[in-house]
């Protein structure tokens, strides 16, 4: 038996991230905010118009922009605040309103590399948040899975780099490689785990900085002879879930 450790949403896919207190999560569906936005690109073939699923490939991201992970958001009155540690100034917006995106997009175009393709539109994601699963997932991710890369590393590695859901403390260290197809209640809800989650080359970069600085892909591959870290899993029934609370295998 483990407790939640931090919970964390990204309301925009790629871009930002801030931590929560609690979280509703509803069977079959993303946690609430989590990636409803997203950011197309001169060569995306998204159409908001098309039900279903589309690729990330479709969006701007860390794997082609690293300096995007250095990014962190804040809720303000009228919509979000970005915030990039290095000395930039904040942009506040409300992406609600269409006629906020070209300051937004004017913004976030210092963050991608001149030769990626670059931003072109900020979408709202239907029926649910654009997870890089084909199912509406949430990521859920141990600490002593983390505690065990950071010791192949030789210095702590940031929860942030892998842009999780749920961390979850007190579980054996990869542990939940072995929860594939199993269930697992977190505070009131529970959750079927059901795929491993594959890395790219998102996660080697700083989440304070945006600089490539470890190469996690290369150390997972030769400590433990895979790029996988943690796993995606679907809500199954509804409840609350908040910092502290109890996360059971069943």
């Amino acid at each position: 038996m483990g407790t939640v450790r931090t919970l964390y949403c990204h309301p925009i896919k790629g871009v930002g991230r801030h931590m929560l207190e609690e979280v509703h999560l509803t069977a079959g569906e993303t946690m609430p905010e989590d990636r409803i936005w997203a950011v197309t690109h001169e060569a995306s073939t998204y159409d908001p118009a098309a039900p279903g699923w589309v690729s990330c490939n479709n969006f701007i991201r860390g794997a082609k922009a690293p300096n995007l992970q250095g990014i962190e958001l804040y809720r303000t009155p009228k919509g979000y605040g970005l915030l990039h540690n290095a000395e930039i100034t904040p942009f506040e917006f409300d992406p609600e309103d269409a006629a906020q995106h070209e300051g937004f997009l004017r913004w976030l175009t210092r963050f991608i590399p001149e030769n990626r393709a670059q931003p072109r539109a900020l979408v709202r994601a239907r029926p649910r948040g654009m997870t890089d699963s084909a199912f509406p997932s949430i990521s859920i991710h141990t600490t002593a899975s983390l505690a065990a890369l950071s010791a192949a590393t030789g210095r702590p590695v940031e929860p942030e780099r892998f842009r999780g859901n749920i961390w979850l403390e007190g579980f054996d260290a990869w542990e939940e490689r072995g929860w594939i197809g199993k269930r697992i209640r977190i505070g009131a809800a529970e959750l079927e785990v059901r795929e491993h989650i594959g890395r790219c080359v998102a996660t080697t970069a700083n989440p304070d900085s945006g600089k490539q600085d470890i190469d996690t892909l290369t150390l997972l591959e030769k400590h433990w002879g895979h790029t996988q870290f943690g796993v995606y899993a679907e809500v199954v029934k509804s409840g609350r879930v908040a910092l502290g609370d109890k996360a059971e295998l069943l």
